[in-house]
């Protein structure tokens, strides 16, 4: 089977090509050029360097978010193009999980995701033995470190690229934390957990995939202003 994967969800990106579960291709992108302008050309050139067509692809996979609202935008309408005119599946792939799944298992540590999130907060979650213990939010690193240490939990190992700017924090909560650097681009992981989710659970029609967003969108937040300053307004 040969998988391709996209990421967009962080400014670089990624893209991987797997064949039966073992990644034989990777493109990292440049941070300098919007996924817009890179899309999909990016994608095609890949392929034509490992001597294939978008045709050749058996199943496509996609970072779903949390992420860039516009990014990962950017990269399912992409792949839902790609799919949908191949006739082709695709999967997408929660970039939290991509992120654990590239940092490997740590059987003796929960691992700590953390992506920036950009106006001061981090998407968070929280793994252990391949297993979400604390599911996504998007959150202050500093009171997500408050309510860890008011819970008496203590987190030792750290990934993402929310872990490397709030480095900081993180030592001083927690002094002996370790911070996997660099992160890994995250293409690769959305291959093989595309893959593995085919097999255990199947796959979805491309137009139902749906971006993760965990917190809300500009637009929703923009608008809620709007709402809330007519409120204040007619009660005045």
């Amino acid at each position: 089977m040969l998988v391709l994967a996209v990421d967009t969800t962080t400014r670089q990106g990624s893209v991987a090509l797997a064949r039966d579960g073992r990644v034989v291709a990777v493109y990292e992108g440049d941070a300098a050029v919007t996924h817009g302008a890179r899309l999909p050309g990016d994608l095609i050139r890949f392929l034509g360097a490992q001597d294939l067509r978008v045709a050749d692809v058996d199943l496509f996979a996609v970072a779903s978010g949390p992420g860039s609202f516009t990014g990962m935008r950017i990269g399912i309408a992409t792949m839902q193009g790609l799919a949908l005119a191949n006739g082709r599946s695709l999967i997408g792939i929660s970039a939290l999980d991509a992120i654990h799944e590239a940092v490997g298992l740590s059987p003796h540590n929960d691992v700590v995701v953390w992506m920036d999130a950009q106006r001061g907060q981090v998407f968070s979650a929280v793994y252990a033995n391949n297993v979400v213990l604390e599911p996504p939010v998007a959150d202050k690193p500093a009171d997500i470190l408050s309510r860890w240490a008011r819970e008496g939990r203590r987190r030792s190992l750290f990934a993402g690229d929310g872990a490397h700017v709030y480095h900081a924090l993180i030592h001083e909560a927690h002094v002996d934390a370790h911070i996997v650097d660099p992160t890994p681009p995250l293409a690769p992981s959305i291959a093989r957990l595309a893959e593995m989710t085919l097999r255990s659970h199947g796959a979805s029609p491309p137009d139902a995939i749906r971006p993760i967003y965990v917190r809300r969108t500009d637009a929703e937040l923009v608008r809620d202003g709007r709402a809330s300053a007519k409120v204040g307004t007619a009660s005045e």
